[in-house]
């Protein structure tokens, strides 16, 4: 008999005993009682086989003997006390019928008494079996407290409390309802949120502070982290899991969690509506050119959405290798995936991949993307992005694609760097097809968490060898979303999209990059300037000190998404287009043949108005709707 049933053996058992206990004791005060009725010896009996199976039977099929009573919360005691109303009914009812029971007042008490006698013993051994595990090696436990005072609070104290395996002690609540402050929940006093809360924090045993609150947004999570991190503890949150894009698991239960940089964005995350996308890229020939953050997460999104062919095009052999394995683990033969290594400066191979799968979708994510590389290597982002894209663009109205989506960025809006302006120029290669078969379109976003070459994982590998930290201005401004954030826009995007369009994303608040510098230390669990100091290096060639607002020009409109918006531009036409590259690309060769770098920046001006030199534009920057912006918060 395993453990299961020899604890719903036992608890019956018990049950027998305390039953008929409470029966003779009823019949007993009965016996001398004068309202009592007369009942024969043989109907006492009955009577006692009657309530007794009746009321047990019904705690069985209700499921009372399944509760881990050590455990048991106020739904479980509930749940005994329905079974003993419904089966004292049933005996009351029964015993009636066949004339054998002791009357209305005496069936009431023993249903009554045997119902509180049950209740006060279970409750009795779940604090005994409590209190037995909160043993002197408490107080080596990690102290803690929990700020938030209300049901999720007081459970998660619950469960601290008097789980034998927590490594934690609550110590206190702390919250902001009045009501609360100053009174007890679950034994632990209740602190006001105020002023003094950071000096009294540090005069109590408290190593931890868990942020346990329903419906915690992004700004209340920054505001919560800041104030609480002042303490010198190390601050968790008791929330639902942040929910990796590959993750399919249910991720609806709280877990207590670090804070991630992305609870600190400073906007809740953008909430993308998938279902048209899901729609639109089943049974589907799509191919997916660059495997970088955005391209490997677009060909995830991709392969959960049953397309006819997922063929993945890259120069970088190892990218491809990595999200080629990473799919066959995932889906096996289940998902059709081909992998071709390849570049799009490279026309005929292009044409080879092209002619041999005829894609439905192209999202065109190839691309050279570092700043300061494409300044000292110009002519490389000349080729690749602008080059590269047009050699794409042809190919996909050669064979018939049915859309074409950009993968632009943020930097492309009044560039002041070669790899903005290259990217620009993309947009433009793009926009120009309006009279296509193929509808082309651009998804244009700013910086992306996590993403390589990003200031994410560049400081935590400084953070990890003891700092410093190096940031280039203090005062430098970016816009930041997430991988899925950027992926499933881009997705989306391309569901949508008609000929030219130029997708933009509202992405909030500017974010200072110094404070994010200072929030990682903190997540770290370590104090910035003390342990990991923060210094300044200076901008890079090509850097700006700020991104412009994405969404600032009066040429938008709103989609279906509040948060997606479609920037219409007068498109140059396909002449001026390729007289535009043709431009380009004899700068290419002059540059090559020993005209340096500032042939390149001259054609590009040429070809994008708004390519400014960066001090032109650092210059005033302190003016900019951005900056001030930031600096208001």
């Amino acid at each position: 008999m395993d453990i299961k049933n020899k604890r719903k053996w036992l608890l019956l058992a018990i049950d027998i005993c305390l039953f008929l206990t409470v029966y003779f004791g009823v019949g007993f005060i009965a016996q001398y009682s004068s309202s009592s009725i007369p009942i024969t010896q043989q109907d006492y009996y009955l009577n006692l086989a009657v309530f007794g199976v009746a009321l047990l039977i019904c705690r069985l099929f209700t499921g009372v003997y399944a509760n881990v009573w050590r455990y048991a919360n106020s739904k479980a005691y509930l749940q005994m006390v329905i079974a003993d109303v419904i089966g004292g009914v049933s005996a009351l009812l029964i015993t009636h019928a066949i004339h054998a029971y002791f009357g209305i007042w005496q069936s009431a008490s023993i249903v009554a008494m045997f119902d509180v006698l049950t209740l006060t013993t279970r409750f009795a051994y779940q604090q005994y079996y409590r209190h037995l595990n909160v043993s002197v090696n408490d107080l080596n436990k990690i102290g803690v407290a929990i700020v938030g005072a209300g049901q999720i609070g007081s459970l998660f104290a619950e469960e601290l409390l008097y789980n034998p395996s927590s490594h934690y002690r609550p110590i206190c609540f702390i919250d902001t309802n009045n009501e609360k402050i100053g009174g007890k929940m679950s034994g632990l006093k209740v602190y006001a949120e105020n002023e003094k809360t950071v000096e009294l924090i540090k005069t109590l045993p408290v190593q931890e502070i868990f942020i346990a609150l329903p419906n915690i947004d992004n700004e209340m999570a920054r505001k919560l982290h800041a104030f609480y991190s002042q303490t010198g503890c190390k601050v968790k949150m008791y929330d639902f899991p942040i929910k990796d894009a590959n993750d399919e698991s249910d991720n609806s239960r709280r877990v207590l969690r670090e804070i991630h940089i992305e609870d600190l964005l400073f906007r809740d995350s953008l909430k993308i509506n998938n279902s048209e996308a899901k729609a639109y890229y089943r049974d589907k020939v799509v191919l997916v050119t660059g495997c970088g953050s955005i391209g490997s997460e677009i060909c995830r999104q991709i392969a959960k959405l049953h397309p006819k062919k997922l063929v993945i095009f890259d120069i970088y052999e190892n990218n491809a290798y990595d999200i080629e394995q990473e799919l066959i683990r995932k889906y096996g033969n289940t998902l059709p995936l081909a992998v071709e290594i390849g570049s799009v400066r490279d026309r005929n191979r292009l044409d080879t991949v092209f002619s041999q799968y005829k894609p439905d979708v192209v999202f065109h994510a190839a691309a050279h993307k570092h700043v300061p590389l494409m300044e000292q290597s110009a002519c490389e982002a000349i080729k690749n992005n602008c080059m590269g894209t047009a050699n794409t663009a042809d190919m996909a109205e050669k064979y018939g694609t049915e859309k074409f989506i950009l993968v632009s960025t943020d930097k492309a809006v009044n560039p002041t760097n070669i790899m903005g302006a290259s990217k620009r120029v993309c947009e433009m290669v793009v926009q120009c097809r309006t009279d296509s078969k193929t509808s082309f379109v651009a998804v244009r976003f700013g910086n992306v968490l996590g993403s390589n070459g990003s200031v994410i994982p560049l400081f935590r590998k400084q953070i990890e060898k003891g700092g410093p930290i190096t940031i280039t201005d203090k005062r430098i401004i970016r816009y930041f979303m997430t991988i899925p954030e950027a992926s499933q826009l881009v997705m989306q995007a391309g569901a949508m999209a008609d000929r030219g369009d130029l997708f933009v994303l509202n992405m909030g608040k500017p974010v200072k990059i110094l404070d994010l510098a200072e929030n990682m230390i903190r997540l770290s669990g370590l104090r910035p300037y003390d342990d990991i100091d923060i210094v300044e290096v200076g901008l890079r060639p090509g850097e700006k000190l700020y991104e412009e607002l994405l969404i600032k020009s009066e040429n938008l409109t709103k989609t279906d998404n509040d948060m997606i918006f479609v920037e219409h531009d007068t498109p140059l036409t396909r002449e001026q287009m390729q007289a535009n590259l043709q431009l380009l690309s004899d700068a290419v060769k002059e540059s090559e043949n020993g005209g340096g770098m500032d042939c390149i920046r001259t054609a590009l001006k040429k070809v994008v108005p708004t390519y400014h030199d960066p001090e032109e534009i650092n210059r005033n920057a302190e003016q900019s709707e951005e900056m001030k912006t930031q600096n208001k918060e």
